[in-house]
């Protein structure tokens, strides 16, 4: 059910995911934490009412700071595969998407943190020529 529950918030949500915890009287549960904008609120709140047994949400509203970032995408075998470019300070940061690393991986039999590694020799190879 949480499996179902957290793809289905994902259409909405930035973030999803669930915590065991453990309730009064000592029993398991699970938390489910979303983050979400504010314009997506009421959708979430509706497909946890609809697919869950929870009758009651609590809601913190909290902050969030992120980078810039551009995407970048590099062709590589005939195959596109997208990147997040971040730069902070001086620094530049490379992230391949996940996404394109598990492709990559597929497609050369090879693990997926191997599959990272190649993505981010790809482009650091091609950007500093």
């Amino acid at each position: 059910m949480l499996g179902f529950l957290m793809d289905e918030c994902m259409n909405y949500a930035l973030d999803v995911f669930y915590t065991p915890i453990f309730m009064k009287k000592n029993r398991p549960a699970y938390k489910l934490s979303v983050i979400c904008d504010l314009d997506s609120e009421k959708n979430i709140e509706d497909i946890i009412f609809k697919h869950s047994t929870s009758i009651g949400i609590r809601k913190i509203p909290i902050k969030r700071d992120i980078l810039d970032r551009k995407v970048k995408i590099l062709t590589y075998d005939g195959v596109d595969y997208k990147y997040k470019i971040v730069d902070d300070k001086g620094e530049r940061y490379v992230y391949p998407e996940f996404e394109s690393a598990k492709e990559l991986s597929k497609v050369m039999n090879i693990g997926l943190k191997t599959s990272f590694d190649l993505l981010k020799k790809l482009y650091y190879e091609r950007e500093n020529l």
